[in-house]
C-alpha cells in the first residue's frame, strides 16, 4: 500500500518511517494512507485487526497475538439510545493497546530495530512486553514509581521487560524515555509514534463491521489522547473510502483530576495547559500533559463532538453498573460510560469504548466492592448469612 507521514501542523510530507515528530516544526505526525487500496468487506465476518491490513502501513508479515475482534455489548440504560460497549479489555493483554502494539512492533521489526521502549501508566507496558516477547525484541519500560496498578506491572515483568520505576509522574517518565530512545537508538512505542495509532484506528473499522452502520457518537476515555484521535481517523478513512456516509461525534471523557483537554475544550482552545499533579482513581488516564492533545482536540472539533469530565465517584458508579450487566472493566474504561450517563441522551445510537479489563486493577476493584463475609463451617449460620 502507498502511504507517507504528514505533519498535522505544517502539512509537510515525509517518507522516513523512523520519524516521530516533524523535523521542520516539531508537530505531531500522522500516517496518510491511500484509501483507494482498501480491500476488505464490512460483512461482520472474521473480525480481527489484520482483516484491515490493506489500510495498515506494514510491509512484512505482522507480529500478532490475534488481537481485535472484541465484543460489542448492547447495554440497557435509562436513556433513549441504542447503546453499546466495545470491550477492548478482551484483547490478548487485556486492553486496547494491543491494536497499536501489533502494528508498532511489526514496524520495529520491519525497520530492523532490536530494542523498544515506552513510558506507561501500565497498559502500554503490559502490551509492549507481550508483543516484544513474541517478536524477540528487548523491551524497556519506564513507569511512574508507585503509580501503576499491580495487574499491569505483573504483566510487564512476567513477559521479560526491563522495568524502571521513575520517581515522578507519567509525564516525567515520558520525557525521559523520549530522550533515552534518541541517545540509544531504541524504537519508541508511545503514542507519539504515528504507526502505533494506526492499529488503534481499527476500533472504528470493527464498530461499523459489527453494527452494520455508523453510530452517532463514540464515547472514549482520554488520557494521553491517542485513542480518540486514532478512532476518528479510522472513521474518516471509512468515509473517504466510501464505506460510510457519516462520521460519529467524538466525545472525549476525562477524570476531573486529570482534565487538561476538558479545560482546553471548555475555552475553545487548540492547545492545552498541563495539569501539574494529575490525580484520579482511573490510573490509566492519570496524565496531565497528553502528548496527543492537538490530535484529540482536532478530532473532537472536526467531528462536532465535545469533552466531558467525570468525578471518581461517577467513574466507580459506572464501573459497578457495567459489572451488573456482566462487563468487568478497570476504572478508566468505565469513564466512557460515566460520560454517557452524565450526558443528556441526545443520540439515537452510541458506543462507549471500554479500554481495559477489570483484572488490570484488582486492588481498586476490591477496595470499592462489598467485602467478603467470613463464617464458621456451620450450615445454619451460612443460611442466615444468605
Amino acid at each position: 500500500m502507498d502511504y507517507h507521514l504528514r505533519c498535522i501542523e505544517c502539512n509537510k510530507k515525509f517518507q522516513n518511517d523512523s520519524l516521530y515528530t516533524c523535523p521542520s516544526c516539531g508537530g505531531l505526525l500522522e500516517v496518510a494512507v491511500d484509501v483507494s487500496s482498501a480491500d476488505f468487506s464490512l460483512d461482520g465476518k472474521e473480525i480481527r485487526v489484520w482483516k484491515y491490513s490493506s489500510l495498515l502501513p506494514v510491509r512484512i508479515k505482522p507480529v500478532t497475538l490475534h488481537e481485535g475482534g472484541t465484543p460489542l455489548y448492547e447495554i440497557v440504560s435509562s436513556k433513549k439510545t441504542d447503546l453499546y460497549v466495545k470491550h477492548e479489555g478482551l484483547n490478548p493483554s487485556g486492553s486496547f493497546k494491543d491494536r497499536g502494539m501489533t502494528v508498532g512492533i511489526s514496524k520495529a521489526v520491519e525497520l530492523g530495530k532490536s530494542m523498544v521502549a515506552c513510558a506507561s501508566t501500565g497498559n502500554t507496558s503490559a502490551s509492549m512486553a507481550m508483543y516484544s516477547a513474541r517478536a524477540g525484541l528487548k523491551a524497556y519500560v519506564f513507569l511512574p514509581s508507585g503509580k501503576v496498578a499491580l495487574g499491569k506491572l505483573a504483566q510487564a515483568m512476567m513477559h521479560g521487560a526491563r522495568v524502571i520505576a521513575v520517581r515522578g509522574n507519567f509525564d516525567t517518565a515520558l520525557r525521559i524515555v523520549r530522550e533515552i530512545c534518541v541517545r540509544k537508538d531504541i524504537y519508541l512505542m508511545n503514542s507519539v509514534n504515528p504507526f502505533r495509532l494506526e492499529g488503534q484506528k481499527t476500533i472504528a473499522f470493527e464498530i461499523v463491521d459489527q453494527l452494520g452502520y455508523c453510530p452517532e457518537a463514540i464515547y472514549v476515555p482520554v488520557g494521553n489522547a491517542g485513542n480518540i484521535s486514532a478512532i476518528f481517523k479510522g472513521f474518516s478513512e471509512l468515509k473517504e473510502a466510501g464505506y460510510t456516509d457519516t462520521i460519529p461525534k467524538m466525545i472525549g471523557v476525562q477524570a476531573e483530576g486529570a482534565n487538561p483537554i476538558y479545560r482546553a475544550f471548555s475555552e475553545r482552545k487548540e492547545t492545552i495547559e498541563p495539569v501539574e499533579n494529575p490525580e484520579t482513581i482511573a490510573t490509566a488516564i492519570r496524565i496531565g500533559s497528553p502528548v496527543n492533545a492537538r490530535k484529540a482536540l482536532k478530532a473532537i472539533y472536526e467531528s462536532g463532538g465535545r469533552v466531558i469530565q467525570v468525578s471518581d465517584d461517577e467513574i466507580v458508579q459506572a464501573q459497578k453498573l457495567l459489572a451488573k450487566q456482566g462487563i468487568g472493566v478497570e476504572p478508566a474504561s468505565a469513564s466512557s460510560f460515566a460520560g454517557f450517563m452524565k450526558d443528556d441522551g441526545e443520540f439515537e445510537s452510541a458506543v462507549c469504548i471500554a479500554t481495559g479489563n477489570l483484572l488490570k486493577d484488582p486492588e481498586e476493584a476490591v477496595m470499592v466492592s462489598e467485602k467478603p463475609v467470613e463464617a464458621d463451617p456451620d450450615i445454619e449460620v451460612i443460611e442466615r448469612l444468605l
